[in-house]
């Protein structure tokens, strides 16, 4: 009986559309691929002797007993990245994912370089290890009023850790340093450090928290994902970040108006980075403060898109999307 092999085929960076950036990969400790099965020559060689000397020979041995029961091995993912099953508009718009989630408090007094937080994580390792993001609060504002995201992120494929900051009137850039130091604490300390792959991570931040992911990206290039949410800034031109970053302001905005934030947020990150601005229609600065299908939809793509390489996401995202909740979207597609 022949056994039939799927060998898989090797990413070509000349050839893929979407190749990955350069980042070390690390071995997945849950996964476990079925092994390759070599074709033996032995069952070959006689007929082979046959048509050269035209000889009888004995035939090769028999397979042994329930071999012909055994599997043919499955066609592995093209991305190891994938976590979860094909998305599908209704599933990035659930208020949860299809992973099960757990989380665990984080004491200010346990840390250092934040203010503790919060951390929201997929149960199951069954599928690998999971990129990381860190959420910081805006000014005077807690870890509460961003806490919302941490069980939708988490339960689309991700851990999470929202974060208090050491001061409430912490500024912009402070912010950014904290969510770095929170992402290190993540990725070195936690108990959670195993589930995370330390070299898909992401940082977000609502208002001056937006504003401290912007200068999270700047400081550390090798972030895949920034995702800014009305957010406040002194500082308007980024033109040194080179992580995917996707702006998200909102129209009636009066504490940070999209024309002097997020707008010039977005228009100053350079022409070759994958960026996108999305702005909320008719929606106020608190606007990602609560549940909010919209903010959730695109970062939960965005993020999937960037941490996680998942090309199976860029049909939400390219073309621009388009819907009453949007009152603009740009973008650089299609997505290198």
């Amino acid at each position: 009986m022949a056994i039939t092999v799927h060998p898989v085929a090797p990413r070509n960076a000349a050839t893929d559309p979407h190749p990955r950036r350069s980042v070390a990969v690390q071995p997945l400790p849950a996964l476990h691929p079925v092994p390759r099965r070599r074709w033996s020559s032995r069952a070959t060689r006689p007929l082979l002797a046959l048509a050269l000397v035209g000889a009888s020979l004995a035939a090769a041995p028999a397979a042994p007993a329930g071999a012909r029961d055994l599997p043919t091995a499955a066609p592995l993912a093209a991305n190891p990245y994938e976590r979860g099953p094909a998305p599908t508009v209704a599933s990035i718009e659930a208020t949860r994912g299809p992973f099960a989630t757990a989380q665990t408090t984080v004491g200010a007094s346990s840390v250092s370089g934040f203010g503790g937080g919060t951390i929201y994580y997929p149960t199951s390792t069954a599928e690998g290890t999971f990129g990381a993001v860190a959420i910081s609060p805006g000014f005077t504002a807690r870890q509460t009023s961003v806490a919302w995201l941490g069980p939708r992120l988490a339960s689309q494929g991700f851990v999470v850790i929202t974060i208090d900051t050491r001061s409430v009137y912490d500024q912009p850039a402070s912010r950014g340093t904290q969510l770095l130091a929170a992402l290190d604490y993540l990725t070195n300390t936690s108990t959670v450090r195993t589930r995370i792959d330390r070299n898909r991570l992401a940082v977000m931040g609502h208002s001056m928290g937006g504003g401290g992911s912007l200068s999270a990206a700047s400081t550390r290039p090798a972030l895949q994902a920034a995702i800014p949410l009305t957010g406040w800034h002194t500082q308007k031109s980024w033109s040194t970040v080179r992580v995917p970053t996707l702006v998200i302001g909102a129209e009636n905005d009066t504490v940070a108006p999209v024309s002097s934030h997020s707008e010039p947020f977005y228009t100053s990150l350079p022409a070759t980075l994958d960026k996108a601005y999305l702005e909320l229609n008719a929606a106020s600065h608190s606007a990602p403060t609560s549940a909010n299908v919209t903010v959730a939809k695109y970062s939960i793509s965005w993020l999937k898109r960037f941490v996680d390489d998942d090309t199976r996401y860029e049909q939400f995202l390219c073309p621009a999307p388009r819907g009453s909740a949007i009152e603009e979207y740009r973008d650089t597609c299609p997505h290198s």
